[in-house]
């Protein structure tokens, strides 16, 4: 009898809970980037970010969503990996950008100087 009472507790609390998984899993993956990102943006220096690892990330996860598409629809999967994409070309954008104007001052200041 009791646990047919707590039924209509047990059921929103599971539902919440995989919500939030899902949602630890989608996000998980970008947050750990969010303070290099926001360091570079501050600083316009981006010496030591690889754009190796941006292209790495990249490849694997077009991949991940070519093989979920393959298989079956997992829904947290390709968004985390949608979402990773989109990082990822928002750094590679980023890190150019600070590269490139880093490079054009250098050269500038070297031509000035003549």
């Amino acid at each position: 009898m009791e646990a047919d009472g707590l039924e209509w507790l047990v059921v929103p609390v599971r539902q919440l809970v995989s919500w939030g998984a899902s949602a630890a899993m989608v996000f998980g993956g970008v947050v750990p980037y969010i303070p290099q990102y926001r360091d570079i943006r501050r600083t316009q220096i981006a010496e030591g970010f690889s754009t190796y690892v941006c292209l790495v990330l990249l490849v694997a996860n077009i991949l991940r969503i070519l093989f979920w598409f393959g298989r079956h629809f997992e829904s947290p999967l390709l968004w985390q990996s949608i979402i990773m994409i989109m990082t990822m070309l928002l750094m590679l954008k980023l890190c150019t950008e600070v590269r490139v104007s880093n490079e054009l001052n250098i050269k500038r200041r070297s031509f000035s100087g003549w």
